[in-house]
């Protein structure tokens, strides 16, 4: 089984979550993932804070 972290910033419940190994998923909808190499993960971050 996976532990999933939610965001430090989500405040109201809207939040993406953030499973070691496995992916990302939205806390509203959990059974729905995201699947994510560590690869496409560090990929995914470098896009985001170059935003």
């Amino acid at each position: 089984m996976t532990s999933w972290r939610k965001s430090s910033y989500s405040s109201d419940g809207n939040c993406v979550e953030v499973g070691r190994g496995v992916g990302v998923r939205d806390s509203k909808a959990p059974s729905v993932r995201l699947p994510l190499t560590a690869h496409q993960w560090t990929q995914l971050l470098r896009l985001v804070k170059s935003s």
